[in-house]
């Protein structure tokens, strides 16, 4: 225990060191789990700790926070890149002869869970100069949401960066299906069970065949053609013969294709009899050249039951892998759920702020590669994985800020209050429109002695303090008066109590409103510059957080915010 704290404590202190003062938790969590990452699977345990740590670092003076570093940890100090995690090596992998697909149910666009699972098949395909497949399967008619069929494939290549090599729906293959059907019916490797699931079920429990199983081959394709014009929903099904002593009972003579009379959103009345997953999943693999797989932990037992098919057919399987779970203690990844409350009204639609939906998470200006990111951080570990939506926001938030800390930076002021500063002198304040790349210029103010700054920074204000207004001017407060004190920002750095961002008493000033991740709304006022941002844009405002501007309505500069 008190090794671990020691290296939160190190980490912490180092991220403190390198932003003026305050560690970022995600940032220190990310390289606490990159020294120890047996600890993965306690995640929710090593972000407490980290959280009880910062809260004392964070509460220390930069000086001192730099001297306890030079006195542990020096080589911390050091300017020196981290190493970037990477995936594991494919297995028997050739570079540009890698098939890889993802398979998402239409029941609605990509959310989170999503952008976890799929990252990894993403990157290998990147990384091997392979060929991503996106299918969508869609063979189970009643959980069909026909809008997904083109929201899908948009958040796909949104996350991908357009590396989809193809888009292949199931229930476009229907006739496929059926050829296997009857070659695997008249090589007598599968049969037309008209039992009941319950008796069939009681036989395999038994070791036991059911006399469906050894009636000859054409019976067996007589009863194949009914299921396409006589049977009924649940009195006919197609069957994998497997071995009756197989271990686990659910690989004894699985279920293929069964019938079903639901009408298709995509194929209407078309078909009735449709395969199911197992089935689905062997064609579209063998059709298509997947050569490698990454799937849930929970489709390990799938597996074996579809190798069944690649020995009868004598097709090479792919190589298989197996993830765990990622578990959100306080946030619902169902579709169906929400799509209802959209109906309702609760939601406005799949891109609502709220949401943890790609669309909604695009919209905020969270970056593709930041999910990529955290799905690679996350590995490929069978073990699952608890999170809550702090402790996955606070991870995915540092890798999103590795991709946007380079826009623009401008002020906004929400609930301004406006203070005169006697004797403040008429100048031209500059600022950099980033720090770090003043080759984009510099932001211009017409200054005087009238300032807008926030409340909050107005209600803390405390006599006979230094003050500095970023970038312009220093001040004191004298009761209800405030008076200026000097220009030179080292004057500050010896005596100030606060920085605070500001704007200047102008008519120039833009009206700012900005949505928040809770729906909630904060309105104020932003500088001129703002109106050289172009729709989509992401920007930073000082002191505020990354947004991105979403439209510009009535003269009105709407954002969403991002994140800190």
């Amino acid at each position: 225990m008190e090794d671990l704290k020691a290296t939160i404590r190190k980490y912490a202190l180092q991220n403190a060191v390198k932003y003026e003062g305050k560690a970022n938790q995600g940032a220190v969590i990310g390289r606490v789990l990159g020294e120890l990452p047996e600890l993965k699977d306690k995640i929710r345990d090593v972000a407490k700790q980290v959280a009880e740590v910062l809260k004392d670092v964070n509460s220390m003076k930069v000086d001192l926070q730099l001297k306890e570093l030079q006195d542990t940890n020096p080589e911390l100090l050091e300017d020196k890149e981290e190493k970037e995690k990477v995936l594991p090596a494919l297995k028997d992998a050739v570079k540009g002869k890698v098939v890889m697909r993802v398979a998402p149910s239409p029941s609605g666009p990509l959310h989170i869970g999503h952008a976890y699972a799929f990252s990894p098949s993403i990157q290998y395909c990147k990384e091997y100069d392979g060929k991503l497949i996106l299918r969508i399967e869609d063979t189970n008619p009643e959980n069909i949401d026909p809008q997904a069929y083109d929201l899908i494939p948009d958040d796909m290549n949104w996350l991908s960066k357009n590396k989809v090599s193809e888009v292949r729906v199931q229930s476009d293959h229907l006739d496929l299906y059926y050829d296997y059907a009857e070659k695997l019916l008249a090589a007598g490797h599968a049969y037309v069970c008209t039992c009941t699931s319950e008796s069939h079920r009681e036989l395999t429990l038994k070791n036991k065949a059911c006399a469906c199983r050894e009636l000859p081959m054409k019976e067996q394709l007589l009863r194949w053609d009914k299921m396409f014009v006589e049977y009924k929903p649940g009195e006919a099904i197609v069957r994998i013969k497997t071995d009756l002593n197989a271990k686990n009972p659910a690989w004894r003579d699985w279920p293929a294709l069964r019938i079903n009379d639901h009408v298709h959103p995509r194929q209407g009345t078309k078909y009735k009899v449709w395969p199911l997953m197992n089935f689905s999943v062997f064609v579209d693999d063998v059709e298509t050249g997947v050569t490698h797989s990454i799937r849930g932990k929970d489709h390990m037992d799938n597996e074996k039951k579809q190798l069944f098919l690649y020995d009868y057919m004598k097709k090479k399987p792919p190589v298989a892998m197996f993830v765990g779970k990622v578990n959100f203690t306080d946030m619902k990844l169902s579709t169906s759920e929400t799509r209802q409350k959209i109906e309702y009204g609760e939601y406005s639609g799949w891109d609502d702020i709220r949401l943890p939906f790609l669309r909604a998470l695009a919209r905020r200006g969270y970056q593709p590669e930041s999910f990529m990111d955290f799905g690679i951080h996350m590995g490929i570990s069978l073990n699952d994985k608890t999170l809550s939506e702090h402790e996955y926001f606070t991870l995915l938030n540092d890798f999103n800020k590795k991709y946007i800390q380079g826009s623009n930076r401008y002020f906004f002021i929400e609930n301004p209050v406006e203070i005169i500063v006697s004797n403040a002198p008429e100048q031209e304040a500059e600022v950099y429109l980033h720090p770090d790349h003043k080759e984009r210029g510099k932001r211009k103010f017409n200054t005087h002695d009238k300032f807008y700054i926030n409340k909050t920074d107005y209600d803390v204000l405390k006599d006979e303090k230094l003050y500095r207004l970023m970038d312009c001017l220093n001040f004191m407060k004298n009761g209800n008066k405030f008076s200026f004190d000097s220009i030179e920002h080292e004057k500050y750095k010896q005596k100030g109590e606060k920085i605070m961002h500001w704007l200047p008493v102008a008519k120039e000033n833009l009206k700012v409103e900005l949505l928040m991740p809770d729906n909630s709304m904060k309105s104020g006022l932003g500088e001129n510059s703002i109106s050289n941002m172009k729709i989509g844009e992401l920007c930073q405002f000082e002191r505020f957080g990354f947004a991105r501007l979403d439209s510009i309505e009535k003269n009105v500069y709407k954002f969403w915010f991002t994140h800190k």
